[in-house]
């Protein structure tokens, strides 16, 4: 504890002050239930399960936790848990099983529940029989579990149920290859074919309400892309759409998906006739405006009148903010169409199933509100109020946050917080992500934090303009940005600055203090990247490019830990603190 106030950061991290909130949210394919979980607040912080009935507005607490994750049926009847490996579900509580168990999940119809085990292995329970899918222990395969780049794509899973609960999509991992099978429950199954040795990396798996599934994959280079329909009788795929960028595709999370018309929908970029835009299109059709900057698909919302609509969460010029849009999907005159559903400015989320529409917490069924779902979470301890800027040519956003009760013409040290890094935005309008920032300025800085070139949430080309030269672009911008805000802000002592980050965040930190000492005096990292060849290929080769092909640009992005660096892998912000005081 620093000046009486318990370390934000660290309370952050281990979710402290989102204790009491309602999270995991999922609503139900017919729009009758809504689960999540909660603690009840920071006292008691083991997450219990709760499932709201939205037509009577009743909450249940379906268990008292702890409950780490859960997943459902289809209607959220049946639901389903593991708690130091023993199989429960709201259905008939706790299941015997073979093994302990791992990310149990109901299928779509809640007859079975299937689950993986530490060893690998894939299994489902049907009326107590608990029988072995698929596995091979004892010999390093694995099925039903992500594989490791599954991470770098933002996929956590390795198995899907089918729609009528008869099937399972698996992965296979055999060290570093990996498949992907369609599984019988009632015997047999087939591999799923693609050409894997151009297309290496399967990005995400979605199934279709008519039975099929869409997956996505990409080559090794990250280039090209294809998203494929799989035909859960012989495994065959058909392509349906392919996905292009000169540096690397990044799907929008939620796409595929088919619409209620039969259209498939896939996120992608418009580059051309003065647009650069992140859309949406169907069957090739663009469907959301070149405005919307589109960040998710949640779902789609049944209307009376006018068709479905698209539940998206995108920003639509201020980068700091998201919002949650309705995106017009009926064929038709008028152009694309896309409606904001939040208004206050802030960092919106949506949940949608059926005709059910959480905005944030907000529960709402059609045009008639359901309710507000609880928080028993403590109040946020500081109220930061971080001055927003576009700066320089490039126009980066950036933010400055000042000391509680700083007086004008005080010129104070400078700490440039990087956060984790190129990739990960810092100027949000969420009060939450300014916590840590905030009692580093109370203890005596202000503190800067820009968004540079290779961050999300502006344009396509802003994000993607570092590919093969991040070190020099990133670093540039950090450096014009800091000079830049001095016109508005005074007190910034560039005479005194400290840098800081996590991961990339730290490499960059280690860069700024090699390359550009006589503006950086003193920087901390945690586990900082200093070798971009140790690195998941995936993610290194998605900024570098080839690591056979571009030897040259690997070595000019790593970096030797200078001594002015402070590295500092289990977060001790007293010695953090002590340290940026003393040389800065």
């Amino acid at each position: 504890m620093l000046f009486g106030v318990e370390y934000p950061e660290l309370a952050n991290r281990t979710g402290r002050f989102r204790f009491g909130a309602p999270h995991a949210l999922t609503v139900g394919d017919d729009g009758a239930r809504v689960a999540f979980l909660r603690s009840a607040g920071p006292r008691d912080p083991a997450p219990a399960l709760w499932v709201l009935n939205v037509a009577t507005a009743a909450l249940t607490e379906i268990t008292p936790g702890p409950v780490d994750s859960y997943a459902g049926s289809a209607s959220l009847d049946v639901l389903a848990w593991a708690h130091e490996g023993q199989l429960c579900s709201s259905a008939v509580g706790p299941i015997a099983t073979a093994a302990p168990v791992l990310a149990p999940r109901p299928d779509p119809t809640g007859r079975h529940i299937g689950y993986v085990t530490a060893d690998g292995c894939l299994r489902v329970v049907t009326a107590g029989d608990d029988q072995l899918l698929a596995g091979e222990p004892g010999s390093g395969v694995s099925w039903g579990v992500a594989e490791p780049v599954a991470a770098e794509f933002g996929r956590d899973r390795g198995w899907w149920w089918a729609p009528d609960g008869t099937q399972i999509l698996a992965v296979r991992g055999a060290g570093t290859s990996s498949s992907l099978h369609l599984l019988d429950l009632y015997g047999g199954w087939v591999d799923v074919h693609w050409d894997r040795e151009t297309y290496p990396y399967l990005v995400d798996v979605r199934w279709r309400g008519t039975g099929n599934a869409l997956i996505t994959v990409l080559r090794r280079t990250q280039q090209h892309g294809l998203v494929l329909s799989v035909d859960p009788r012989t495994g065959e795929t058909q392509v349906h759409a392919e996905l292009a960028d000169a540096r690397w595709v990044e799907p929008v999370p939620g796409t595929p998906r088919q619409l209620p018309d039969g259209r498939i929908l896939v996120g992608g970029e418009l580059a051309h006739d003065g647009f650069d835009a992140r859309c949406l299109f169907a069957d090739g059709s663009l469907i959301t405006p070149p405005g919307l900057y589109v960040r998710r698909v949640a779902g789609v919302l049944p209307r009376q009148s006018g068709g479905p609509e698209l539940i998206v969460e995108g920003t639509d010029g201020e980068p700091s903010e998201q919002h949650v849009f309705a995106v017009r999907t009926a064929l038709g005159g008028g152009g694309t169409s896309a409606r904001r559903l939040t208004a206050a400015p802030g960092w919106h989320t949506a949940t949608v199933g059926g005709d059910v529409l959480i905005l944030d917490l907000t529960v709402s069924r059609g045009a008639a509100g359901v309710l507000t779902l609880p928080s028993l979470a403590a109040p946020l301890p500081f109220q930061p109020k971080p001055i927003l800027e576009r700066v320089t040519d490039r126009r980066l956003p950036a933010a400055v946050l000042y000391p509680s009760g700083h007086v004008t013409g005080t010129r104070l040290p400078v700490l440039l917080e990087l956060g984790a890094g190129p990739g990960h935005q810092q100027v949000v309008a969420d009060p939450a992500a300014w916590q840590d920032r905030q009692w580093w300025a109370d203890a005596g800085f202000v503190v800067v934090s820009v968004d540079t070139r290779g961050t999300p949430g502006v344009t396509p080309s802003f994000s993607k303009v570092v590919y093969r030269r991040l070190a020099d672009v990133a670093l540039t911008d950090q450096i014009d940005a800091l000079h830049a805000l001095t016109g508005k802000h005074p007190d910034l002592d560039l005479d005194r600055v400290a840098v800081r980050g996590t991961g990339l965040g730290g490499w960059l930190a280690a860069l700024a203090l090699t390359r550009r000492p006589e503006l950086f005096r003193c920087g901390v990292a945690r586990d900082p990247v200093t070798d971009w060849t140790e690195l998941p290929p995936a993610a290194a080769e998605r900024y570098l490019g080839s690591r056979a092909d571009n030897s040259d640009i690997y070595e000019h992005h790593s970096v030797t830990p200078p001594a002015a660096l402070l590295i500092s892998p289990h977060g001790d912000l007293s010695a953090e603190l002590a340290y940026v005081r003393e040389c800065a």
